[in-house]
């Protein structure tokens, strides 16, 4: 598909993200800047060699793991980038220059017709004869006509395009939050959660807002994959980050960090109150029975998780308040696991 055969400029980075976002899903592949760089190309159907490298995958239905995804972005985007970058520029260019050209042709007519009014007033004042008046008057009317044509387009362009730009608003905003969810579990991503824990510092030195970090170790989750397969172990991760997200407030912050481990900002919460959330999720965890499978027939018994907590502190960054919430986990998984260390 080639999208830049068929669309204006001002259509064509909209359109695109309408279909390489839903592609991109479909596949399973992360919206990360570079995949997106990847697709972008692709239903842009300029770089051929990539078109056929993606269509030969898709062909022998080939999955697209992040060995893959790297490798398209490696040798078909990495070396392109200055070009990619300079096509964007000269694209923005375009859309500026139309807009600055249909505001020039606005401008200059408003003033032919200011001059136009000063010309028949100074006219009316020498008393002219009716046929004089009656070429005056004409010439008026035409004037007005034509400055309320040039306004009317200038209105129909602006609306067009202030629709795209919506348009384009919207989907960037989709684009975005997709970027910052897990697509697994739903869940806040890595990506999110470090921007986050930069709100929560900033709003602690300027504040003095508490903030309180859990960090959520499944344990033993690697035995769930062995024994039952990564289909079971996703179901086992779904489960925990339902559970993590139904156990905390509205305003509390729950992603999914990587693999098996889970992490919960607090915003207003100090190290006690912090102990008593974790020791809740902890509990409301291992207190339930999972069953797995069409009928609910495989039972994977208590399932059980360690918490590390962490509270920010005066001297903390984002790198130190993680580090301590870390350890603090470690010290619960040499503890025997299941319990809560902070």
């Amino acid at each position: 598909m080639n999208l830049a055969k068929h669309l204006t400029d001002t259509e064509l980075s909209a359109k695109i993200l309408r279909h390489a976002v839903p592609k991109m899903s479909e596949l399973n592949i992360p919206v990360t800047p570079d995949n997106y760089s990847v697709w972008y190309e692709y239903f842009r159907g300029v770089n051929l060699d990539l078109k056929r490298a993606i269509d030969g995958l898709l062909s022998n239905k080939v999955a697209f793991t992040a060995e893959v995804n790297a490798g398209l972005h490696s040798n078909f985007i990495q070396e392109k980038s200055p070009e990619i970058i300079e096509n964007v520029q000269v694209e923005t260019q375009l859309l500026i220059n139309g807009l600055m050209s249909k505001l020039s042709k606005m401008s200059h007519g408003t003033e032919r017709f200011s001059q136009t009014l000063n010309e028949f007033q100074t006219d009316i004042k020498s008393a002219p004869d009716p046929e004089t008046l009656t070429r005056l008057i004409d010439t008026l009317a035409d004037e007005v006509s034509e400055v309320v044509n040039s306004n009317q387009e200038m209105e129909k362009s602006l609306i067009v395009m202030s629709d795209e730009v919506q348009s384009l608003k919207s989907e960037m905003e989709n684009l975005n939050l997709v970027a910052m969810t897990d697509q697994l579990t739903s869940l806040h991503n890595r990506r999110a959660f470090d921007e986050e824990v930069l709100e929560h510092l900033q709003r602690y030195k300027t504040d003095a807002v508490n903030s309180s970090l859990l960090i959520i170790d499944i344990d033993k989750f690697k035995n769930f994959n062995d024994t039952h397969g990564h289909v079971i172990g996703d179901k086992v991760l779904a489960y925990i980050a339902l559970a993590l997200k139904q156990g905390v407030r509205g305003e509390d912050f729950v992603a999914r960090y990587g693999g098996e481990e889970f992490v919960v900002l607090l915003p207003d919460t100090d190290h006690t109150g912090a102990l008593v959330v974790a020791e809740q999720l902890r509990s409301r965890i291992a207190e339930k029975k999972l069953t797995v499978g069409k009928d609910k027939k495989l039972s994977l018994g208590a399932i059980t998780v360690s918490i590390g907590i962490a509270t920010l502190g005066h001297d903390d960054d984002r790198e130190t308040y993680f580090v301590r919430a870390d350890e603090a986990l470690y010290r619960a998984k040499s503890s025997g696991r299941n319990c809560v260390k902070g």
